[in-house]
């Protein structure tokens, strides 16, 4: 995909083809679309992306079409007893309310043998930004993005708790006040939204500062250039891989085209980046590099998500993709490990990667660290 049409997906909903394999994917040539309108200045938008029928509409259905916890588990290699992550608690930011998100997630568990994650079991919670339960209105398209976030952080880590935290609407002011309560309740916290970056972005970073908590940001679904707040150094910048398959076998796994990445333009690299081996071969010369780290994100092998809020009169299993799909799966991980899981971890020797050799996102993967993949993906 060109950088210009992936431009169009993330940010104006334009449908594009992506080429699917035969690892659960809804068809053979599926067709994705952005599910949050273009956000204007001082606004997010969620980076989710939904496969649609070949009349542009989202495809929805009665049984899973996307990959399942147990294809994903398999081909990272990550821990399928169901007690994992336990202990610790993942915080999902997100704007808007999504009133049917523990019903939906309870669908979602029953589909696939995990565990129930609801509010009378203690394991579940949802509240608004301020920690109450005076909720938000309801928005179709932020509702499936909360889906897609709170079923797949509980699909890696199922033995830990998840905070929905719903921030009043998509700016920047609601999103980062609800970071401010998510941070101080949760051990991870995963955001799966983003805008263009802009001039004093660098004012806001301190919203993704708390002791002992990881952040997990999605890079974006638009290739090149770098987003906020994807480019804070506070954070973990997950971009997206696409997961081949062969008869329903892994195979290989690629730099996905429309992954977010780039240098950014206000942002300096941490210490701990800009000291890694491999950090001078991306050309930022001391600014911050994204993305950190991905994992699959291409809607082409998209994962299966439950929603019964209707979405342009659809409900059901999706098929999603997006760099939304591996924020909230790396935060899964990170509590599966139980650590604090920042720049200094994400550099140091306590990750076993695999290398993205092959893709490009405007950027092409390479051996080591690069703008199309970072250091690579978890495994093990």
């Amino acid at each position: 995909m060109s950088k210009l049409l992936a431009t169009a997906v993330a940010l104006a909903g334009v449908v594009a083809v992506f080429a699917v394999g035969t690892g659960g994917a809804a068809n053979d040539h599926a067709a994705a679309a952005a599910v949050c309108p273009a956000a204007v200045v001082g606004f997010a938008h969620c980076h989710a992306l939904v496969t649609v029928d070949a009349h542009g509409n989202p495809y929805a259905s009665t049984a899973p079409t996307g990959l399942s916890p147990a294809t994903i588990k398999s081909v990272y290699g990550f821990a399928t007893s169901g007690t994992a992550g336990a202990g610790k608690t993942i915080a999902i930011v997100d704007a808007y309310d999504d009133p049917t998100a523990e019903s939906d997630l309870a669908v979602f568990a029953g589909q696939y043998g995990l565990p129930a994650c609801t509010t009378a079991n203690g394991c579940f919670a949802k509240v608004n930004q301020t920690g109450g339960t005076s909720y938000p209105r309801k928005d179709a398209g932020w509702a499936l993005e909360i889906s897609l976030d709170v079923q797949w952080a509980h699909a890696i880590a199922p033995g830990a708790k998840i905070l929905l935290v719903e921030a009043s609407s998509n700016s920047f002011a609601n999103l980062l006040a609800a970071e401010d309560y998510a941070k101080t309740h949760a051990d991870y916290v995963s955001n799966s939204w983003g805008a263009s970056e802009f001039s004093g972005e660098s004012s806001y970073d301190s919203h993704f500062v708390q002791s002992g908590v990881g952040f997990f940001v999605s890079s974006g679904d638009a290739g090149l250039p770098a987003e906020y707040p994807s480019a804070s150094p506070n954070v973990i910048s997950v971009g997206g891989t696409t997961l081949h398959f062969s008869g329903g076998n892994f195979t290989s796994e690629t730099g996905w085209s429309g992954g977010g990445g780039g240098c950014s333009a206000y942002e300096t690299a941490t210490s701990a980046q800009s000291a890694f081996s491999g950090y001078g071969q991306v050309g930022c010369a001391g600014k911050r590099a994204t993305p950190d780290v991905s994992l699959d994100a291409d809607p082409a092998s998209g994962v299966s998500v439950y929603d019964s809020t209707r979405y342009q009169g659809q409900q059901g299993w999706f098929t999603i993709g997006g760099t939304s799909a591996s924020s909230p799966m790396w935060a899964g991980r990170a509590a599966v490990a139980g650590a604090v899981v920042d720049a200094a971890y994400v550099y140091g020797n306590n990750i076993t990667y695999r290398d993205i050799t092959a893709g490009n996102n405007g950027a092409p993967c390479l051996v080591g660290f690069e703008l199309c993949s970072g250091r690579g993906s978890w495994t093990g």
